[in-house]
């Protein structure tokens, strides 16, 4: 704002004449630069009203979080609770244990994974085929089964 003003002072003071060609020139673009200067302050305002409401919602969004995920941390709940559809026929399917044979680490495959003929081993990433024949499969090891002991 300063330096427009001491621009129009400059102007006055040269006596430029504003009804001249050059002085018509040289107060059309102050008064433009003086438009641009008063939009600039508006952007600065509205900028300034949203990042207040922005730290607003920013608070209200982190309460809003810590209320849905305070139950988290409790450790006495059963896992099953938190399920939305509850986890029922995921459990009860039969599981067998077998070993990687690239690094020789034991996992569990559901009859599911079984069925599908592949699946990925979770501690070297190879990846397994899963083709075995009737013999083969009566010859896998359930998984242990604590309810069963």
């Amino acid at each position: 704002m300063d330096k427009i003003a001491y621009l129009k002072g400059l102007l006055d003071g040269q006596g430029v004449d504003p009804a001249s060609k050059e002085g018509k020139v040289f107060y059309a673009v102050c008064d433009a630069l003086d438009g641009v200067l008063k939009y600039v302050e508006e952007l600065e305002d509205r900028v300034a009203e949203l990042e207040e409401l922005c730290d607003i919602l920013d608070a209200d969004l982190g309460d809003l979080e810590d209320d849905l995920y305070e139950d988290d941390d409790d450790e006495d709940e059963d896992p099953c609770d938190l399920c939305p559809g509850g986890c029922g026929d995921i459990f009860d399917e039969d599981q067998y244990e077998t070993v990687c044979p690239e690094c020789g680490e034991t996992f569990v495959l559901d009859e599911a994974t079984l069925e599908e003929g592949e699946t990925v081993c979770p501690k070297c990433g190879q990846e397994l085929i899963l083709d075995f024949d009737d013999e083969e499969m009566d010859e896998l090891i359930p998984a242990d089964d604590s309810d069963e002991d």
